[in-house]
């Protein structure tokens, strides 16, 4: 049972089965990525990822190709959703005061059966 972690999900994550969600507090978070999760996190993430870490000292590696991520019976994926952040267009990272004012919830996805 493999647990990914990343920002979204995609379609093509799941196949035909039952998905449950969950939210998961930082505390229930910090153990799970200290076992160790498969990051789905791209490079060009890594403002978003450096606003977590500083807001939770919740490391999470980027590696330089994500994979391309299959669910399977049991596995799962933590979806960190960030709102309240603005778009970074002309800057490549957030004042310590946006990653203050904005609201990160973790929620777990798992795939329980085909």
């Amino acid at each position: 049972m493999a647990i990914f972690f990343g920002f979204a999900l995609a379609d093509s994550m799941f196949s035909d089965g039952l998905i449950t969600r969950r939210t998961l507090s930082i505390d229930e978070v910090k153990p799970l990525v200290t076992a160790g999760v498969v990051s789905c996190c791209n490079p060009s993430h890594q403002a978003t990822i450096t606003a977590m870490q500083s807001r939770f000292n919740l490391e999470v590696a980027i590696p330089a190709t994500p994979p391309r991520v299959s669910l399977h019976h049991g596995d799962s994926v933590i979806v960190m959703g960030v709102r309240g952040l603005p778009r970074l267009t002309d800057r490549h990272e957030y004042t310590d005061e946006e990653v203050a004012g904005a609201t990160f919830v973790f929620s777990l996805y798992t795939f329980v059966q085909a």
